[in-house]
């Protein structure tokens, strides 16, 4: 045993077990970016599925074609012919739900699908769960009626599980660009006053600012296709506004199109939401640090009181014990 403990600590052992971590850190460091997915080629292999589809949109209406531009494949699958059976297009399909989708993230008909999918399947899967959860596995004393009537309450919540499930990740996606917004604002005003057009700007800004949040360049990267496609380049600046749901981008927007069509400088104004955005991230940055002493009152109570107390009446109460 002594031998061991010796081997263990002996200089030899521990200069080779250095070695070994720093050389697995190294082909780890190397090997890692190979391995790692490229997420900025897939979200801009998705942007150029979207313009294609603006594209033909504006094609349909220039041409004025009648009926619906098939401009992806309809989704096929399991999903699909439960959807198409129960035509559930009928009762789900409308514009609030695309837009919350695109709030999301998700784009095309294979989300929608999967969601109107979800949408009338989770009721009935979460009433039968719900059923052999309280029949057979869970062990609780209540009458049939009672357990009936709680399979019926997570029927009604499942229906609301796809809607929740949206919600969160459209928050999500909102707080990485509402993070990430200000820097692509500084840099938008830098590439329109070095004289590059609206267009460029936002696809440089696309560019620069995918390491840093991949959501808010793949907004930017399609505001760029709509600004070259779409014959009113308002729209493509209001859809960006909806998209995002965030007042600073809407903010911004709307100079920008007020800039377009009174014919002001669009650094000016970039310049002026530059410095608002600025403002409101360092006000927000202070609330932040004014309301961490009210939520630090409760845990420093309930925590570091009673040990300082402890700490400090300890020996005393040890010592008077000893007296007594």
């Amino acid at each position: 045993m002594q031998d061991l403990v010796d081997t263990l600590i002996s200089p030899q052992f521990l200069a080779t077990i250095l070695a070994a971590v720093a050389v697995f850190a190294t082909i780890l460091s190397v090997v890692m970016p190979i391995l790692a997915r490229d997420q900025m080629n897939q979200r801009m292999r998705v942007m150029a599925l979207e313009r294609d589809k603006l594209r033909s949109q504006r094609l349909a209406d220039l041409t004025k074609e009648r009926g619906p531009t098939k401009l992806r494949r309809t989704p096929k699958g399991f999903m699909q012919q439960i959807v198409d059976r129960f035509d559930l297009r009928s009762q789900f399909d409308n514009e609030e739900l695309r837009n919350k989708l695109k709030m999301a993230g998700l784009r095309g008909e294979a989300p929608l699908v999967a969601f109107m999918f979800f949408r009338a399947a989770a009721p009935p899967l979460a009433f039968i769960v719900a059923l052999i959860y309280l029949f057979f596995i869970a062990k609780i004393e209540a009458s049939t009626n009672m357990k009936l009537l709680y399979a019926v309450l997570a029927a009604a919540a499942g229906y609301y599980l796809p809607n929740i499930f949206i919600e969160n990740l459209a928050q999500k996606r909102q707080q990485a660009i509402k993070i990430t917004f200000p820097e692509a604002l500084d840099m938008l005003l830098i590439c329109v006053q070095s004289g590059m057009s609206v267009e460029s700007s936002f696809g440089k800004v696309a560019k620069e600012i995918a390491n840093q949040s991949v959501e808010l360049a793949e907004e930017l990267s399609l505001t760029t296709a709509e600004l070259s496609y779409l014959p009113d380049r308002r729209v493509a600046f209001e859809n960006l506004a909806k998209r995002t749901a965030l007042p600073s981008v809407k903010a911004v927007t709307t100079a920008l199109i007020q800039a377009e069509r009174y014919g002001t400088p669009v650094g000016q104004a970039l310049r002026v939401m530059a410095k608002e955005n600025r403002d409101i991230r360092m006000a927000e940055a202070e609330k932040k640090a004014a309301a961490l002493p009210p939520k630090l009152t409760v845990p420093m109570i309930l925590f570091f009181l009673p040990v300082l107390f402890v700490v400090i009446l300890g020996p005393a109460a040890i010592t008077f014990w000893k007296m007594q």
